[in-house]
């Protein structure tokens, strides 16, 4: 059997994304059932899109032994997410640790909203709703999380050195291009955020920027000199008319005025990094330069959380690596404030 993720277009209650057997047509209950559960609860079609091809691993590899996509409860048994485990942590390329608990939570919260008296009984391996002390002394329930988790390497933030930069910057041509890289570098958005812009996002008399972040929160953002004059340029001379109610837009061919597409803007860094010889200079790579410049410059951590639309502190601090040079240079200035009285030593 082949299974693969379909895009509905449906204006009832349903996730407008499924999982199908490809040549029957026949749909993943089970599956389908919770994309439509978390579809009414307004999660972003992207976040769908990751949650079903995360189940779609899943499926086929479920298939591959049990030789259906069905599943009923007295299939499952305790082992059967250790089982999943170990078949990706075999593969050659193994998958990074990352990518395999992000699927074992969203499989193991599909099966448990799906079979919940299934004698697998998959929540035992997980610590179940537990009490958590808030600020005022009170308990408050939180939602249970997984032990199953695969050991993730921690992560150091390697931000592009000013050569690299500057000598990436220097292979674009077009004012459309800067800005996007414009956007990333000098204030931190994701390429997501980058693509979702429209024109009334843009501010350029208050020198702002609207920006939707993950869960389409909004925040504000301020722009620099830089990129008011790139974007002017860009909206004045270089954007379609007519054109789509997008900011960043097919500057040729077929697709011209259209909204900027996700492969797309993967195409042109590619392109770029191949040019330029900074094989390192991926979207996400100048949202970490921009947030390590804030850290140097010395910004606060709240202000750079609400920046950068972190929803957790805890990712911010990612981006605070002390190096010898900073604690020395600390220790020099806290000694040079140091008001205790040292006693003398006498001669």
């Amino acid at each position: 059997m082949k299974f693969r993720v379909i895009y509905l277009h449906s204006h009832d209650a349903r996730s407008p994304i499924h999982i199908i057997e490809q040549t029957t047509g026949w749909e993943v209950g089970w599956i389908n059932r919770y994309l439509d559960r978390e579809y009414v609860r307004r999660l972003a079609d992207s976040t769908l899109r990751t949650y079903a091809h995360n189940l779609l691993h899943f499926v086929r590899w479920w298939e591959s032994i049990h030789h259906t996509g069905d599943i009923v409860e007295g299939d499952l048994a305790e082992s059967t997410l250790l089982d999943y485990v170990r078949f990706q942590s075999s593969q050659q390329p193994r998958p990074s640790a990352s990518l395999i608990n992000d699927r074992v939570a969203v499989t193991d919260r599909a099966l448990r909203n799906q079979f919940p008296n299934a004698p697998c009984q998959i929540a035992r391996g997980f610590h179940q709703a537990f009490l958590r002390r808030g600020p005022m002394g009170l308990a408050r329930p939180r939602q249970a999380i997984s032990r199953l988790r695969v050991r993730v390497p921690k992560r150091n933030i390697v931000p592009l050195s000013v050569n690299e930069v500057a000598h990436f910057w220097s292979s674009f041509r077009t004012s459309r291009d800067l800005a996007i890289v414009g956007l990333m570098l000098l204030h931190g958005l994701r390429s997501a955020e980058v693509l979702a812009l429209n024109p009334d996002d843009v501010l350029l008399a208050e020198a702002q920027l609207r920006v939707r972040g993950k869960g389409n929160k909004l925040r504000f953002l301020p722009l620099a000199p830089e990129s008011i004059q790139l974007l002017d340029h860009y909206l004045r001379l270089e954007r379609p008319n007519p054109c789509s109610p997008a900011l960043f837009v097919s500057l040729k061919g077929p697709a011209r005025g259209t909204r900027m597409s996700t492969a797309g803007l993967r195409s042109l860094f590619r392109y770029h990094r191949r040019t330029s010889g900074i094989k390192l200079a991926h979207p996400h790579r100048f949202r970490h330069t921009f947030a390590y410049d804030m850290v140097r410059a010395g910004i606060s951590l709240p202000a750079l959380m609400q920046l950068m639309g972190h929803a957790d502190i805890q990712t911010t601090l990612r981006y605070v690596q002390i190096t010898p040079q900073d604690v020395y240079v600390e220790y020099a200035r806290a000694v040079a404030q140091h008001t205790r009285p040292v006693p003398k030593i006498s001669s």
